[in-house]
C-alpha cells in the first residue's frame, strides 16, 4: 500500500542523518545503576567497575574496548545494581553489528529484569558472520520502572538507571570497502545501459537521508545528451522498496514507493532533458532492507518517433511467439526482477520462440544504430 507521504514532509532535499543518539540515560544520580560490565575478547577485554553515586546521561566509555571475531560466541557479564532504593528495573545490551549508528532490535545481545541488588547476569551471544569489520559501539541500559517492556528504547531519557557505551572491534566479518554506494561521494557508477546491479542492503550500508530509517545505496548516472528519459526498476526485490532520484545538490527529481506493476516494489521513469549528473537512491520503507535488483534503461531522442513508424513488435500480449520487424538491431528481454532471459539479433523481420518464458511482465530493450528504447511486454 502507499505510505503517503511521510516523504512529502521531507522531499525538498536529502541530508546526512545517521549518527548515534546521545540524549539517552538517567536524569537522577539516585537508585538504580549498573555496577559492572565485563567481556573477554581476543587478546583484550573490557572490565568496568563503578560504585556510587549514579551518573547522569549517557556515559561515553568508548575508550574501553575489546576485539571479537565474527561467528564466535562470547560471555558478557553485567551487574545491574542500585545506588539507593531497591526498585524493579529492566536492562538490555546492544552491539551495532552493521555499524548503522543505530541499535536495532535484532542487535540486542541480552536482556534482564529484576530488583537489585542481584548477582552478575551472564549474557551469552554470538557475533553474526555478516557483522561489519571495524570498531563499533556496545550500549548497556538499565532502566528503573515496573511498566517497561522489551525491547527497551536505547535512545530514551529516563529518571533512574544507567546508559553507557563501549567499543567493540569486530574482525573476520565483512570488509565493507568492497561495497561502494553507502553515500553520494562513493556512489556506484552507472557506466553502460541497460544497467543491472544485484546486491543486499542489509549490511555495509547506512541511513544517509531523512526519508526513511532504512539503509540507502547510491548510484551515479550522467545522462547522454541523446537520452530522452531513464526508466529504473526495483521490481522483484525481496523487501518493500523506495526509489528516488536526486540531482548533484540533493534536490529531488523523481520518486516512487509502490509501482502498480510490481506490488510494494518501486519503479519510475524520469526525463533527462537538461539533467546533468544525478543519483538514484535505493532504500526500503521504514527500516526495510534485503536483496534487490536495480535495472536501469534509457530511451533516446528521435528513436521513439522512428520506431513508431518503422519498428513493429507483435503480438503484445504474446503467448509462444514474438515477431519483430522493420529495423535491424539487438533485442534483449528482461524479467521483472531485472534478470536477462533472452538476447537475440534482429534482421528486418524475426520471429522469436518465447514459449519457455513464464507468464508475467517483461521489459524489451531494443538497440539500433547506437540508440536504444524500451518497451513493456506481457506474456500470457
Amino acid at each position: 500500500m502507499k505510505k503517503l507521504l511521510l516523504f512529502t514532509l521531507t522531499i525538498l532535499s536529502f541530508s546526512v542523518f545517521s549518527q548515534y543518539c546521545t540524549t539517552s540515560g538517567p536524569t537522577s544520580t539516585a537508585d538504580s545503576n549498573v555496577k559492572k560490565v565485563r567481556i573477554i575478547g581476543v587478546g583484550d577485554s573490557i572490565s568496568y567497575n563503578y560504585t556510587c553515586p549514579g551518573i547522569i546521561g549517557l556515559q561515553n566509555l568508548t575508550n574501553l574496548s575489546t576485539t571479537v571475531n565474527a561467528g564466535s560466541t562470547y560471555n558478557l557479564q553485567v551487574q545491574y545494581g542500585t545506588c539507593g532504593g531497591n526498585y524493579i528495573g529492566y536492562g538490555q545490551v546492544w552491539i551495532d553489528f552493521d555499524q548503522s549508528q543505530t541499535f536495532d532490535p535484532w542487535e540486542s545481545v541480552g536482556t534482564w529484569n529484576g530488583t537489585p541488588p542481584v548477582a552478575i547476569t551472564n549474557h551469552n551471544f554470538s557475533i553474526p558472520m555478516n557483522a561489519q569489520n571495524g570498531p563499533t559501539r556496545m550500549r548497556v541500559i538499565q532502566h528503573e520502572g515496573a511498566n517497561q517492556t522489551f525491547p527497551l528504547d536505547p535512545c530514551a531519557s529516563f529518571t533512574w538507571g544507567s546508559a553507557m557505551d563501549f567499543t567493540i572491534n569486530i574482525q573476520n566479518g565483512i570488509d565493507c570497502s568492497a561495497y561502494p554506494g553507502d553515500e553520494m561521494a562513493d556512489a556506484i557508477p552507472v557506466t553502460t545501459l541497460p544497467f543491472i546491479d544485484t546486491r543486499n542492503s542489509s549490511f555495509c550500508y547506512s541511513n544517509q537521508n531523512y526519508v526513511y530509517n532504512s539503509p540507502d545505496v547510491y548510484y551515479a548516472l550522467n545522462p547522454n545528451p541523446m537520452m530522452n528519459s531513464i526508466t529504473a526498476s526495483l521490481c522483484g526485490s525481496s523487501f518493500d522498496t523506495f526509489l528516488s532520484v536526486v540531482d548533484a545538490t540533493g534536490n529531488v527529481i523523481a520518486y516512487n514507493d509502490d509501482d502498480p506493476s510490481c506490488g510494494n516494489q518501486s519503479a519510475l521513469t524520469f526525463s533527462t532533458s537538461t539533467l546533468g549528473l544525478c543519483y538514484l537512491v535505493v532504500e526500503g520503507w521504514g527500516a526495510s532492507a534485503g536483496d534487490y535488483t536495480l535495472t536501469i534503461n534509457a530511451s533516446y531522442l528521435g528513436l521513439e518517433e522512428e520506431t513508431t513508424e518503422l519498428l513493429k513488435i507483435y503480438p503484445n500480449p504474446a503467448k509462444s511467439n514474438l515477431t519483430i520487424e522493420g529495423l535491424e538491431g539487438q533485442l534483449t528481454i528482461f524479467a521483472i526482477n531485472g534478470e536477462k532471459v533472452m538476447d537475440a539479433a534482429i534482421f528486418n523481420k524475426t520471429t522469436l520462440d518465447i514459449s519457455q518464458l513464464i507468464s508475467g511482465f517483461y521489459t524489451l530493450s531494443f538497440v539500433a544504430n547506437s540508440m536504444q528504447f524500451t518497451k513493456k511486454l506481457t506474456i500470457e
